[in-house]
Order: structure tokens, then C-alpha cells, then sequence
């Protein structure tokens, strides 16, 4: 099978995968444009480095142009974004010009799309590591895992305003790890020392265990290296018994984690509880992370009680200091805190009876009591 024939059809993990980039790309913007011109830059740009042809073989659109189509609707985008798609295919390249070329509105764009046809590897690193970036957004998404390394994620994230998203084939990683063929790419995406370490971990896992394993190994390595909130998003196979890829979101900025948490809520299949199943996930206690991201909304009140007792503080900050390596969302947090409330487990500043019925806004104080 060839990179290219994955855009033979529009399979729907593909639609929500572009869904969340295009999502969060409009989100991001919205945030890092006012800070950007306060700084007085005048760019912020999106780079794609595996972009494909632009649009599947049904005719639907692919991330390239939903952010180009973004972009075009909204002012301060037509004026300050830069865009580069690059991809190794020359025939992907050619088809994604003529897509954008087509695009309505596209010459309103006071930047013009860039589309090179390079190869990613320890060059193209390089000038990424000598270069001062502006407020940029990347998306990874290789077929395989070719091109992918940790050293150039660090070096995209490295500059102020900088995000990345990538998306891997876990099956290619899970059988490269030993496969001597391909042992220094699977070097350059943990590390050696991590990956060697992996080698021998994974020997006597099952195929569950193995799995949470690695991307808890993923995400650690990108914490060393600056990326202090990662957060993953499996994707199963079309029988959904099997997992096929993984999209994992990497930022220095917990206000960027929040949001993407908040997108990836809403495309998460399922929910338990009113919390989104990051269970593509279903961690064990035996990788930490992962695990914080799979407990339930029961888990939550006896947490916080637990975690807090004695002390005061607004519902808000409850919520920011709390919800970092966990799958909960704003809302669960809302939720929990009313019921506590609720059964006079809790104390709230203004008390219920001052407040609109069932709300609890972000300025209200909760006092947690003290272990009995």
C-alpha cells in the first residue's frame, strides 16, 4: 500500500482527525492573534509537513484546505497568515496545488500558500533549530512513522506560540520496535535509552498493555523535551476491536491543552458520565498518565474532597489546578462541585440561595472541609 492511497476515500477516522486540526487551528488563532499583535508580530502561520493531495478520492476536503477555507472567512487571518504545506510525493504536491488553486476567495489571502516537496529528516531539523519561529501551528501525519522524531517536535515547539499535532500508525511502531530494520527510527522517535528500555518492557505485555505502554512512553519523552502537556486520542479500526492510529496534541501551554481537551471531547465516540471516553485510552494504574486520563466522573468528588481538604479557593481555579493529566472537562468539574454542594459536603461563596438555580460560576469561592 502507498502513502497516497490512503486518500483513496474519506474513512471517517480521517474526517475527525481533520476535524480536531481544523478545530483547534481556529481556536489557537483565535487566541495567539491579540497576544501576537501585542508583540508586535505581524504573522502567525500553519505548517503542514506530510499534506497530501488535498482532497480524498471522494472529493471531500482534507486538513490543508479546511484551514486555507478558515482562513479566507476571517480578516485578521487573511492578513497575517502564513502557510507552508510540503509533502514528499510530487504527485500529492501537484494535486494539492490545483485544490487550492481553486479554492473561492483563495487570492483574498495577503500571504499565498506555499507547497515544497521535501523529504523530513535530520536537514530539514536543522533549519528548524536555527530559525526563531513565529506563532505557528504544525501538523505531523506521515505514513508510518518515517520523518517522525523527537528531536523535530522539540524543535517546532520550541519558539513562543508553537503547537504541534502528530498522528502515527501504532501498528507500525508497535512492530518497528523490534524489527532491527527500522531500529533507528524507532531510536529517534523515544530516544534510544527509552526505546531500549521499551524493548525488554514490552516483551511479556499483552497487546492492551503494550499499547498504553508505548504512548505513555511518547509522552513522557515529549515532556523532556519541552512538551509539557501532551494529550492522546486513539483511533480503532473500522470492527473498532483493534487500534490503528494515534493523534497526540503537544503543547508548553496549559491554556492550549485546555482547549484541544475540549475539541477532542467532542469528537470522542462516546461519553461516561458526561466524560469524554479518552478511553481510546483505557489505562491501568501502570502507566500514570494515561491512567489519570481514564477514571470515571465517581472518582472526581472524592478526589478533589481528598485533594483540597482544608482549603479555599474559586471554582475556576479548582478546575486549572486540578484538570491537567486527567480526562475531565470543565463541565464534569462544574457538575461535581454543584452536587457536593448539594449534600452539604462542600461550602460555596455565594451560597445556592444566591445564585440562579444550578450554576456556579468561575468566580465563585469553595471551601473544601477539612479529613475527618
Amino acid at each position: 500500500m502507498t502513502g497516497s492511497s490512503f486518500f483513496d476515500e474519506s474513512r471517517e477516522q480521517s474526517l475527525v482527525k481533520a476535524e480536531i486540526v481544523a478545530k483547534y487551528f481556529w481556536a489557537w488563532a483565535k487566541v495567539i492573534i491579540p497576544q501576537a499583535k501585542k508583540k508586535s508580530q505581524k504573522n502567525i502561520a500553519y505548517i503542514d509537513l506530510f499534506s497530501g493531495p488535498g482532497r480524498y478520492k471522494d472529493g471531500s476536503k482534507s486538513t490543508p484546505l479546511l484551514i486555507l477555507e478558515r482562513a479566507i472567512r476571517d480578516a485578521d487571518m487573511r492578513e497575517m497568515l502564513l502557510t507552508l504545506f510540503n509533502d514528499v510525493d510530487s504527485n500529492n504536491t501537484q494535486s494539492l496545488q490545483q485544490a487550492i488553486d481553486s479554492l473561492p476567495n483563495i487570492g483574498s489571502l495577503r500571504n499565498r500558500p506555499v507547497v515544497e516537496n521535501k523529504a523530513v529528516g535530520e536537514e530539514l531539523v536543522e533549519e528548524f533549530e536555527k530559525i526563531r519561529l513565529v506563532p505557528t501551528l504544525f501538523f505531523i501525519d506521515p505514513w508510518g512513522y518515517k520523518g517522525l522524531s523527537l528531536r523535530l517536535i522539540g524543535s517546532l515547539i520550541m519558539s513562543w506560540g508553537c503547537d504541534c499535532i502528530f498522528f502515527f500508525n501504532y501498528n507500525r511502531i508497535n512492530m518497528g520496535l523490534h524489527n532491527t530494520a527500522v531500529e533507528e527510527h524507532m531510536n529517534s522517535l523515544f530516544g534510544k535509552e527509552r526505546a531500549d528500555t521499551l524493548r525488554e518492557q514490552l516483551q511479556p505485555m499483552q497487546p492492551y498493555e503494550r499499547e498504553l505502554t508505548i504512548v505513555e512512553s511518547i509522552c513522557q519523552a515529549l515532556k523532556e523535551i519541552g512538551g509539557t502537556y501532551p494529550l492522546p486520542f486513539r483511533f480503532k479500526n473500522a470492527d473498532g476491536n483493534r487500534t490503528s492510529h494515534h493523534l497526540i496534541f503537544v503543547s508548553k501551554n496549559v491554556l492550549g491543552y485546555s482547549i484541544m481537551k475540549d475539541i477532542m471531547a467532542k469528537e470522542s465516540s462516546i461519553t461516561e458520565q458526561n466524560v469524554p471516553s479518552f478511553e481510546y485510552n483505557p489505562a491501568t494504574i501502570y502507566q500514570p498518565l494515561l491512567f489519570e486520563l481514564s477514571r470515571p466522573l465517581d472518582a472526581l468528588a472524592d478526589m478533589l474532597l481528598d485533594e483540597y481538604a482544608g482549603q479555599t479557593m474559586a471554582r475556576v481555579e479548582v478546575y486549572n489546578r486540578h484538570h491537567v493529566g486527567k480526562r475531565y472537562i470543565e463541565k464534569n468539574y462544574r457538575e461535581v462541585l454543584l452536587k457536593l454542594e448539594s449534600q452539604g459536603k462542600i461550602m460555596a461563596d455565594p451560597p445556592a440561595n444566591q445564585r440562579r438555580k444550578n450554576t456556579l460560576a468561575k468566580t465563585v469561592k469553595i471551601t473544601f472541609p477539612l479529613k475527618q
